[in-house]
């Protein structure tokens, strides 16, 4: 029988020397430099996710840690660094482009479980060793998974305000954003911030423990509220506790907020709905001054980092997997409705379009994904209201 094709756009770390296809990101330097810093801070390992501080999918090249570190750039995908391994978790969907994409310095494991995780840093890491990680990087929910994972085990989970990815990146780290965040009309949502804030403040007052603030940190959370929108795959980190009778505090590079947007936050002032703009760096520092006094913060676990989540005392933390504001999200009142309705007959209309293109063009061999994938893009660009896609389009044959 034939040999088996062989295919040279994935790597073969077991050839001498091992085979990388141009593709692949030499990670030699950037582990190096990481595992000085982390010699210096005492850090066996080091967990890195693929999310930024406010556990989005998309996030901004600022906070692509993970792919500076790794050459991966999946949406999806944890690393772990010790001194002498490394390893990249990522689903099914990104196998064979981690194939392509990384060096012969990362272990590929097929599975996203922190079990998983947590059973190779066993292996890796020896008792009474330091594991840490980003407590800014981790909602509550998945650094108590950690926590469960180590339990017992002689192992530190030791988390470091330090971002150590970011020091090693040093200089080479893009710019944060600059794309403008502008207001969302009402005309697209049926209600008006105000209304939804009110809303939020009815539901405090009627709760059984009266918080006294919501603490918000995940985009959809505070977009949903306020309003505010940032371009899709680089969005403003926000965050916001909003108190029944004092002002609603949203945390924001306030540079990037254009005039309708600030002229919609600041509309109701002074009153009650006068919105409180302040530095998105400050929300630290401003959450742990709050903390101080007689205060219950509510807040959901799903989407609060643990770096927030700890500057706030156990005895003044009302927590539930969502906040009142995602769980308000997720029913639609009836002109939000009808306009998921429009937004989908308007993308049906791309779609057809583009059903119809591919029957014209494929059998003239004049496209293939990546170019298919692009024109439906093109074609939804140009339906009334596109603000681009959601995500970038998936795209195959064969």
């Amino acid at each position: 029988p034939p040999a088996p094709s062989t295919r040279n756009d994935i790597r073969d770390c077991s050839t001498d020397p091992p085979y990388l296809p141009p593709t692949a990101t030499n990670t030699t330097a950037g582990l190096a430099v990481l595992r000085d810093i982390m010699r210096t801070h005492g850090v066996h390992a080091y967990i890195v996710p693929s999310t930024d501080a406010h556990m989005s999918e998309y996030i901004s090249e600022r906070d692509a840690r993970l792919g500076w570190l790794t050459g991966f750039t999946g949406s999806a995908g944890t690393a772990v660094v010790t001194q002498d391994k490394a390893a990249l978790w990522t689903d099914s969907r990104y196998w064979t482009q981690a194939e392509r994409e990384l060096d012969c310095n990362w272990e590929l494991q097929r599975t996203t479980s922190i079990e998983s995780i947590g059973m190779w840093i066993l292996k890796a890491v020896p008792e009474e060793g330091n594991v840490s990680l980003d407590p800014f990087l981790f909602s509550v929910d998945t650094w108590n998974s950690y926590r469960r994972a180590l339990h017992g085990s002689g192992r530190t989970l030791l988390p470091l305000e330090t971002n150590l990815v970011d020091q090693a990146w040093g200089d080479q780290r893009p710019l944060p954003s600059s794309s403008e965040i502008y207001s969302l009309p009402e005309e697209f949502t049926g209600s008006s911030w105000q209304e939804k804030v009110a809303g939020i403040r009815q539901r405090m007052e009627q709760h059984v423990r009266r918080p006294t603030a919501v603490l918000l940190s995940g985009l959809e959370e505070t977009a949903q509220q306020e309003h505010k929108v940032g371009s899709t795959q680089q969005v403003t980190p926000t965050s916001m506790p909003a108190a029944p009778r004092s002002l609603p505090s949203l945390f924001v590079e306030q540079s990037r907020l254009s005039a309708a947007a600030r002229e919609s936050l600041r509309s109701g002032c002074p009153g009650p709905l006068c919105v409180e703009l302040q530095e998105y760096g400050q929300v630290s520092a401003h959450l742990r001054r709050y903390a101080q006094d007689n205060v219950t913060v509510w807040l959901g676990t799903e989407y609060t980092t643990y770096g927030l989540y700890g500057i706030i005392p156990q005895e003044k933390l009302l927590e539930e997997n969502y906040s009142p504001v995602m769980m308000a999200k997720a029913v639609k009142n009836a002109h939000e409705q009808e306009m998921l309705r429009a937004a989908h007959v308007r993308d049906a209309v791309a779609v057809i379009q583009y059903m119809l293109w591919l029957q014209k063009t494929v059998p003239q061999g004049q496209v293939d994904e990546f170019s298919g994938a692009r024109h439906i893009d093109a074609l939804r660009w140009v339906q009334e209201h596109s603000r681009g896609p959601s995500f970038q389009s998936i795209s195959a044959s064969g």
